[in-house]
């Protein structure tokens, strides 16, 4: 008998949120409290809290699915690659299972945003999705046919943790990331990544999203420092339109809400890529911040894709 409840929780750096989806697709329930940071049992508890007051609610069990900001080693079966560094090396899959009694799905949380946008969001019939987190951190993840494409590495979209393309000398060796390498993609597009840009060059300290709207309003400094960041995003998503050529590229992530972001792109874009005529649409996120979680509970199927 199939679950009347599709449950996604998306386990974020800074919260944690569930969803309910129902069989026709709509969110029924959404619920989100804060992430305990550094604290894998707390983490663990939320999450089994979260699942049991909705199904109290509801009144049935449903099938659960995890987006998680990082992968599930295939050699060790324990999480590896996650920002919320916490997470790494736990059997992250195992205590969930034990803690919910039942199987659960699993997937970077890029991917279930590529899952959510292909089926029914911004990037919806098309048949190769990227779809580019750019917050706290900074990841993707790739849908085909609507459905995710994980790797053989399982690490997919992995574009935050290469070097940034075509550096330039003020640009080298470039920042250190937790990852222990210098210069990353997401030491440049992340949130904190432009933060830290700009205090190096004015030294103000301002986090991104006060940046964007001083940005927006014409002041000079922010606005170098918005166009610095408009500039290496242009440069790491050519390198992926080279080598994946998808259809679409979505923007998600606290970033994307740039207003500048999407409208400026194609332009920056266009003669960076390797054609003739750039076909690829760059779009944000339909479903926004609730999309990554409405992709985790489509990781049991039934969604508008199939």
């Amino acid at each position: 008998m199939t679950a009347p409840w599709r449950f996604g929780i998306d386990l974020g750096g800074t919260k944690i949120e569930i969803a309910a989806i129902d069989s026709a697709g709509a969110v029924r329930l959404r619920r989100r409290v804060p992430t305990p940071r550094d604290d894998y049992p707390g983490t663990l508890a939320a999450i089994a809290a979260l699942v049991d007051d909705a199904e109290r609610e509801l009144g049935a069990r449903g099938t659960v699915g995890v987006g998680i900001p990082g992968t599930i080693s295939a050699l060790t079966g324990r999480v590896k690659n996650a920002n919320s560094t916490w997470l790494n090396n736990r059997p992250l899959r195992e205590d969930l299972q034990a803690a919910l009694g039942r199987e659960l799905r699993i997937q970077n949380d890029a991917n279930c945003l590529a899952v959510s946008e292909a089926a029914d969001g911004a990037a919806a019939g098309a048949e190769v999705v990227f779809a580019a987190i750019l917050g706290t951190g900074v990841g993707a993840g790739i849908a085909v046919g609507g459905r995710p494409l994980a790797g053989a590495n399982g690490i997919a979209g992995e574009w935050g943790h290469v070097p940034l393309p075509a550096p330039r000398d003020d640009e080298r060796p470039g920042p250190r990331c937790w990852c222990g390498r210098d210069g990353c993609i997401e030491t440049w597009l992340s949130g904190p990544g432009l933060a830290a840009d700009h205090l190096r060059r004015t030294g103000e300290s301002l986090d991104a999203a006060t940046l964007a709207m001083r940005a927006a309003a014409g002041e000079p400094a922010a606005a170098a420092s918005l166009d610095r960041w408009l500039d290496r995003l242009a440069r790491g998503l050519a390198m992926i339109i080279d080598v994946l050529d998808p259809d679409v590229v979505v923007l998600g992530g606290g970033l994307s809400n740039v207003e500048t972001a999407c409208a400026a792109l194609p332009g920056r874009l266009a003669p960076l890529v390797f054609t003739d005529a750039l076909r690829t649409r760059i779009v944000r996120s339909a479903h926004g911040d609730s999309s990554g979680v409405r992709g985790a509970a489509w990781l049991w199927g039934g969604s508008p894709r199939g």
